[in-house]
């Protein structure tokens, strides 16, 4: 497999940049391909915004329809077309980031909105079951400050899994990708050097049997209705939905 990891951390000797390294020698040694777009240090540009369009000459800014416009025309920035070429050669994007207020570091989610253009990583029709990146793989490996029990079903910050869903669903399934459970090392920064040795181990394995991970639940376009909610009868098993 060819395969992208976006790091998003400013410090190269935390718990994400081992985690990161692991994962490129890991794969490496696996016989996979692996590029990595180190945020922090290319200096990426979180905002979105009139020049990631340059050329465009509308009165009035709309980021959606000049995004469509600078995909047609082939005038998107050059450097969210660098990361966009990334992802086209990739078969599998790894997301690594610490879990900051309860989501993605701004320069991840930056990253997002300037490289999942419209046009690029969604049109109309073209969304989740037909998502432009179907086929693809993705997972995102993060790290907490806090324990695996606040992060529990009934724990104080909430089940990981719901902290996650707008990465997992809003952004990743989105846009076609099949999403892989999460790999979550829970307060590295509070632990021992042997526990830490342990979680990175851990990670290795998980790495090591991809291939053998079931994906994460998503429900398909047919238990939908016109109004875009689960059909009457369906239960609802995806994330944080519920039937209602």
């Amino acid at each position: 497999m060819n395969v992208l990891i976006v790091y998003a951390h400013p410090e190269p000797t935390s718990f994400n940049g081992a985690m990161k390294d692991l994962a490129v020698a890991t794969l490496t040694e696996g016989g996979h391909q692996v590029e990595v777009s180190d945020l922090y240090a290319m200096g990426w540009n979180a905002v979105a915004g009139p020049a990631d369009t340059p050329g465009t000459d509308a009165p009035r800014f709309s980021l959606a329809r000049e995004q469509t416009l600078a995909m047609e025309q082939g005038r998107i920035a050059a450097d969210i077309a660098a990361e966009q070429e990334k992802l086209i050669r990739a078969d599998m994007l790894i997301l690594q980031f610490p879990i900051w207020w309860f989501g993605m570091p701004a320069i991840l989610k930056g990253w997002a909105d300037r490289v999942l253009a419209r046009g690029f990583a969604y049109l109309p029709g073209r969304k989740y079951d037909t998502g432009m990146f179907k086929g693809k793989l993705a997972m995102v490996a993060t790290t907490t400050g806090t324990s695996a029990d606040t992060y529990a079903p009934d724990g104080i910050d909430g089940d990981i899994l719901t902290v996650l869903w707008p990465v997992h669903n809003g952004l990743l399934r989105y846009t076609g990708f099949d999403v892989l459970p999460p790999h979550v090392a829970y307060m590295p920064g509070r632990e021992d050097d042997a526990t830490r040795a342990r979680q990175l181990q851990a990670y290795r394995t998980r790495l090591q049997t991809i291939d053998q991970t079931p994906r994460l639940f998503f429900h398909p376009a047919g238990d939908y209705g016109p109004n875009e909610r689960l059909k009457p009868g369906v239960l609802a098993r995806s994330g944080q939905q519920r039937n209602v």
